[in-house]
């Protein structure tokens, strides 16, 4: 008898477990990060916090699609979330944006409601208006039951490389009923000792969809979404603070390659609940940083506030915002600008010329090698100097 390649063909399956005295530390540090990206968010207004809580959604939407090699238009996921947010909005509107924005908005906001089949779903189906992704059909709120094993492959055809096959399409509604059981079993309750950490309940959680598969696309995302949940039911609150999305895009390769070494082993996932632990305290590293970003961002505005800017310049200056610091590649240069706002040399000039003037940027080099930046304090933009020339 063959011997059991995947965690799901193990005798024990799904008694996914972990070893508590190994995991803590890193479960601890990650504690620690947390509290601080709460201690960041206690320490400013209202206002500013529904702006940070903006744009991390945005950026969770970008990120979460983006592992899956999509690529979302930033305008239209803006739009999308300020829509959700009950803020008027004349952006440009995608349904297959607003589906994934939605499920983001359902998985946080609503994380005291049931998880169940239904909602998942109903999940799936949002992230495909139509049911077609692209040119290709795609069976939509409902669990895979095609006969051909569901596998993640890569390479080119003829050359395929099989990373992971899923269990058999006849049994997913069996084993998603046991993961929505445990789910809904280890769910925090008020007022009562937690059955299970939360972040490592949160990383078991992503790992057992994960490894089901149960959609025949879009696990993903949704995979992500029910982390998210779970790291809500911890909190006991919803909260879009945290960027797990991106840190994840940013490590792809390890959280893939983590994904798959869980799959392959054993019903002892302490691996696993390790490398997620430490990639959400690197998470709140990143969401403390894009909270200090926001607010230099806001107070640039609230400096400038009563400057009177023309649309190519409020344009280029949401651009460099936007980009944050140092990440406009080799500064900004009159050649880049013209590209940018496709307006005439002289224009560009003059545009350029008079934001110096009035003190949103300033300059570093001479001649060809003239470079604009934005004067905000604290920004280095990758040089050793940050002052006005």
């Amino acid at each position: 008898m063959p011997q059991p390649r995947y965690i799901w063909q193990l005798p024990d399956w799904p008694k996914l477990h972990f070893d508590v005295a190994a995991a803590s530390p890193v479960l601890l540090r990650a504690r620690e990060r947390q509290g601080q990206v709460r201690g960041m968010a206690r320490a400013i207004g209202l206002d500013e916090m529904q702006n940070i809580e903006r744009e991390v959604w945005t950026h969770e939407a970008l990120a979460t699609a983006a592992i899956e090699g999509e690529r979302l238009e930033l305008a239209a996921v803006r739009s999308s979330v300020l829509r959700h947010l009950g803020q008027a909005d004349s952006g440009p509107y995608s349904r297959h944006v607003d589906g994934l924005v939605e499920i983001m908005q359902d998985a946080n906001a609503g994380f005291e409601q049931p998880l169940d089949a239904d909602r998942l779903c109903r999940w799936q189906s949002a992230l495909f208006p139509g049911g077609t992704m692209g040119i290709r059909r795609i069976a939509v709120g409902r669990f895979r039951d095609h006969e051909d094993p569901m596998q993640i492959v890569s390479g080119l055809p003829g050359k395929e490389v099989v990373h992971y096959t899923a269990p058999p399409s006849s049994s997913v509604p069996r084993e998603m009923e046991a993961f929505l059981a445990w789910f809904a079993a280890t769910t925090p309750r008020r007022g009562a000792l937690p059955p299970l950490d939360g972040i490592a309940r949160a990383g078991i959680a992503h790992l057992w969809f994960e490894t089901i598969h149960p959609f025949e696309d879009g696990n993903g995302r949704i995979g992500r979404a029910i982390a998210d949940m779970a790291l809500a039911q911890d909190l006991g609150a919803p909260t879009r603070l945290y960027c797990l999305s991106r840190q994840l895009l940013a490590d792809r390769r390890g959280y893939y390659d983590a994904l798959a070494a869980a799959q392959v082993g054993s019903t002892d996932v302490t691996g696993f609940v390790q490398w997620f632990a430490d990639a959400f305290g690197q998470a709140c590293n990143r969401s403390m940083d894009l909270i200090q970003d926001t607010l230099d961002k806001s107070r640039f505005w609230a400096t400038h506030a009563q400057q009177a800017l023309n649309e190519r310049q409020r344009q280029l200056v949401r651009c460099l915002l936007d980009a944050g610091d140092g990440g406009f590649l080799g500064g900004l240069n009159v050649d880049k600008y013209l590209k940018m706002a496709k307006t005439s040399k002289a224009t560009a000039t003059r545009d350029l010329s008079d934001l110096v003037q009035r003190g949103l940027l300033h300059t570093s080099g001479q001649g060809k090698a003239l470079r604009y930046y934005l004067s905000v304090p604290g920004w280095t933009h990758g040089r050793e100097e940050s002052a006005p020339a």
